[in-house]
Order: structure tokens, then C-alpha cells, then sequence
């Protein structure tokens, strides 16, 4: 039998894999499926990680999502109502510009780790 549809109430979202500077909470976590959000306080930049062999998918909510990652001199910005892709294994860090909290909701498909911190700024290629 199929399982039912279930809701996960807000309330009820876990604190998951840390990464500094940023407050994770998981909604679910299924073979092949993470699902939660990211809270990233106003002028805050996070370290950097990555996320193993899972693609990721996020939407901004609220605030401003920056995104450093390997490979890119510069920055790319998300806005409320954007999505963004981040390839599996790309180590990145994230940052709000603002003065209000970000809000992302994330969607992870694969079976990696589902955060990997790292201790340094990859170098440009």
C-alpha cells in the first residue's frame, strides 16, 4: 500500500545538518528526497559546503539569496519569487545582503550527504 499524504506542519520541522551562519530545518527526508528550509539572518554569510551527490532546488521566499560558488568569479542574486539551481558537488556559500531574513525552501534529490561544510574558499578557476 501506497503511503497516505501527510502534512508536516511548520512546527513540527527539525534542525538539520548546520552549516554557520545559517539555520537548516528539515521537513522530510526520503530515499532519493530532502525537503526543508534555510533561514540565513540579515548581513550574514555562511561557510562553505556542498551538497554531495544532490542536486538542490531552492525558492526564495523572502529576502535575498547570494550564492559564491567554485568556478564563478562574483556572485549570483535570487529575489523573492526566483528559483535557484545548485549542481550536486558545487561548493558554494551563501549570504544575505539584506536587512531582512531569508527565506529559502529547498528541495534535495539524490542519496548523498546531505550537507558537506569545508574549511576553505575553493579557487577560481
Amino acid at each position: 500500500m501506497t503511503e497516505p499524504i501527510r502534512v508536516i506542519p511548520g512546527s513540527e520541522l527539525s534542525e538539520a545538518d548546520p552549516t554557520p551562519g545559517m539555520v537548516r530545518k528539515k521537513a522530510l527526508q526520503l530515499p532519493g528526497l530532502w525537503a526543508g528550509q534555510v533561514e540565513t539572518a540579515p548581513g550574514i554569510t555562511s561557510g562553505w559546503h556542498h551538497h554531495d551527490a544532490n542536486e538542490s532546488s531552492l525558492y526564495v521566499v523572502s529576502g535575498v539569496l547570494r550564492l559564491e560558488f567554485e568556478g564563478h568569479e562574483g556572485y549570483v542574486e535570487a529575489h523573492p519569487g526566483d528559483f535557484v539551481h545548485v549542481p550536486a558537488h558545487t561548493i558554494h556559500r551563501e549570504s544575505n545582503p539584506t536587512d531582512e531574513a531569508a527565506l529559502i525552501i529547498v528541495a534535495r534529490a539524490g542519496d548523498g550527504i546531505p550537507t558537506v561544510n569545508v574549511d576553505e574558499a575553493p579557487a577560481p578557476h
